[in-house]
């Protein structure tokens, strides 16, 4: 007969990774009803490369092809890259992204559990640092765009970048407000003119703000049902507000205000979904505060200083060399453990 201490839970792997696909659904919905159907092909494409290769990585290796898929973390990976890059990237710019994510930042390593880096966030670096261009290429707000893509033209153009001739690039895509934000400061035009421009919405732009808010939605029934505590998504979030905000009160003219950071790239989408890997996120509670305000910092930074527009993938990947060290600095004292007297 078994009693306490024994901890009964029905969350294994795969229910975890179901749950979590889940969440996302909400933000999938909100994306189509305001940018288009372009993301179901670049989610299937990406499900179905991962799977894939999951499965090829996982023969060569001699491991269950079946256990492996069924654990659904490939799935998770796949869903995470694809919301990620522009939802009418080309079919192969969204196969190299899975490939470096699933084979090289998972399965080199060792497969689930062995991991050092975020597969997904791998896959979004080697995308943004190799092949910038098709990385800009966001669908445009159904509100703003001159065309609408429907299904038929958006697997045309996913797969052969083709549209009808009467019909520009410019017609279905255009920069994301923090693209926009960065262009237009450079040309010495104010935070608030610029926020006023047509691509800008009430918080960030134009349809992507309420994605990000379909995104914490999701977040908090990940919340609500515990499959994530709450000192990634509040630290980084909270580190995010803090330190946009003191650069927006001392000079607003330059710096957004934080609503805007919050809501528009990756913010929540880090926060809740891939800030939170278990694997490769820091594991003691002040650990996750520590390794969460580190890409809080990095992501800000990033936007505001570096070269790229967002630094959610940057932030997330540079924080997660830095767990090994964060968790061992910050582990608990074994119950008993007195320091020895010096």
């Amino acid at each position: 007969m078994q009693s306490s201490p024994y901890i009964l839970s029905r969350n294994n792997v795969s229910v975890i990774m179901l749950k979590v696909a889940l969440a996302l659904v909400p933000a999938i919905a909100v994306h189509v009803w305001l940018f288009g159907p372009a993301i179901l092909i670049s989610l299937t494409l990406a499900s179905v490369s991962a799977l894939g290769l999951e499965a090829v990585a996982l023969a060569m290796r001699g491991r269950s092809v079946a256990a492996g898929l069924a654990d659904g973390s490939a799935l998770v990976t796949a869903w995470l890259l694809a919301l990620s890059i522009p939802s009418i990237a080309p079919w192969w710019l969204i196969l190299v992204g899975v490939f470096f994510a699933i084979i090289v930042a998972k399965h080199v390593y060792g497969g689930i559990g062995n991991n050092i880096f975020n597969p997904a966030m791998v896959g979004y670096a080697v995308l943004i640092v190799s092949f910038p261009v098709p990385m800009t290429h966001w669908a445009a707000p159904l509100s703003l765009a001159g065309q609408t893509l429907d299904m038929r033209d958006a697997i045309g153009y996913i797969f052969g970048q083709h549209l009808p001739d009467t019909w520009g690039v410019d017609a279905i895509s255009s920069a994301t407000p923090l693209d926009t934000l960065r262009t237009q400061l450079k040309l010495h035009h104010s935070v608030d003119v610029i926020r006023h421009m047509p691509v800008f919405g009430h918080f960030g732009g134009t349809g992507s703000e309420y994605v990000a808010l379909a995104y914490l939605a999701g977040g908090l029934y990940l919340l609500a049902d515990r499959i994530i505590t709450w000192h990634i998504p509040l630290a980084l979030l909270g580190t995010l507000t803090v330190v946009s905000g003191l650069f927006w009160l001392a000079d607003p003219t330059h710096f957004a205000p934080p609503a805007f950071h919050l809501l528009t790239g990756g913010s929540l989408l880090a926060a809740f979904f891939i800030a939170t890997d278990p694997v490769t996120a820091a594991t003691t509670p002040r650990g996750k505060l520590i390794y969460a305000a580190g890409i809080a910092l990095l992501i800000y930074f990033i936007r505001v200083f570096g070269a790229y527009p967002d630094g959610v993938a940057f932030g997330v990947l540079l924080m997660n060399i830095a767990v090994p060290l964060i968790d061992g600095w910050t582990q608990p004292k074994p119950y008993g453990h007195k320091e020895s007297a010096t």
